[in-house]
């Protein structure tokens, strides 16, 4: 099985920067399969502060094209990434490179019923994605009862780093 197995290991980067990418990172985009066997991908914020676990979110969506397929199969495919530049080739435009860094992860995903934890996704989330000098007309989190929380246990992970000097 070729699951999380990175051929070109000149471009592979360490655990700690893996991490460290998937911690800054701002879109996962994450991988479901439905029973039909085919598979979706949707782009989403994430919280990830090390470790094994991934969090992310959906709206009381109960029916939706994601929740369905997580209700199927558990097991998802993650992938994070950072766009370089295109490095023109110099012979042939083929010959192009992309320089990027990505993580791609993969594990299983469970729904979270706990307030106190999607709480705790949220104050995490604004923490990584908000502006301090925002201010709300009021505190807390009333949309917490549609909310609907996830889970990611990562199996496995690895991160890549291509600056493009070949192909």
């Amino acid at each position: 099985m070729l699951k999380g197995i990175i051929n070109n290991k000149k471009r592979e980067i360490s655990a700690e920067d893996t991490e460290h990418l998937l911690k800054v990172g701002k879109v996962a985009h994450v991988a479901t399969v439905g029973e039909d066997g085919y598979p979706y991908v949707i782009p989403f914020v994430y919280v990830y502060e090390g470790g094994n676990k991934l969090y992310i979110h959906i709206g009381n969506l109960r029916e939706s094209h994601f929740w369905s397929n997580v209700k199927a199969n558990q097991q998802v495919s993650i992938e994070v990434s950072e766009m370089g530049q295109v490095i023109p080739g110099k012979k042939y435009a083929c010959h192009s490179a992309l320089a990027y860094s990505s993580v791609v992860l993969f594990g299983k995903i469970q729904h979270i019923i706990d307030d106190v934890k999607k709480e705790w996704f949220y104050d995490q989330l604004w923490k990584k994605y908000g502006d301090p000098n925002w201010k709300f007309e009021k505190e807390g989190y009333p949309a917490l009862p549609k909310t609907e929380l996830f889970e990611v246990e990562i199996e496995k992970m690895t991160g890549k780093l291509s600056e493009a000097l070949s192909h």
